[in-house]
């Protein structure tokens, strides 16, 4: 059975991935616009860098975007990295590979077969893999 509180001897309050980017507009536009994810909070000039936190909705989940004034190279790692999104609601999945793809984003052949079952895959603009999943998840 799957418990929704963390365990007590692992109080986590909030769970943020971050990583860099070169193309911090473009990465924002895609996971804003393209996935619908909210704009949580950002900062500017910060020793150097520049931020923005897109969000789920309560932003205890979110992602963090950076880029440094001297560059912030992050080439996308194997194929098979994934950030999956999973949507049991499939005209809501649909609608978001629209929108994807209204902003000129295609699919990519999943490297595992098995997200290409109910799932559509996607590259970010800096080439880091999002599948849209259409399943509950567990």
């Amino acid at each position: 059975m799957m418990t929704t509180n963390w365990p007590a001897h692992l109080p986590v309050v909030q769970v943020r991935v971050a990583r860099p980017t070169d193309k911090l507009a473009e990465v924002v536009r895609f996971y804003q616009e393209g996935l619908g994810l909210e704009v949580i909070g950002g900062f500017e000039g910060h020793d150097g860098y520049d931020g923005v936190m897109l969000g789920l909705p309560g932003r205890a989940y979110h992602l963090e975007f950076t880029r440094h004034e001297h560059g912030s190279p992050c080439p996308a790692p194997s194929r098979d990295n994934l950030l999956v999104f999973y949507i049991p609601d499939k005209i809501a999945l649909d609608a978001m590979v629209e929108r994807l793809g209204a902003m000129g984003h295609r699919p990519v052949e999943p490297e595992n077969p098995y997200w290409g079952r109910r799932g559509v895959t996607f590259e970010d603009p800096d080439g880091w893999r999002v599948v849209l999943q259409n399943t509950a998840g567990i």
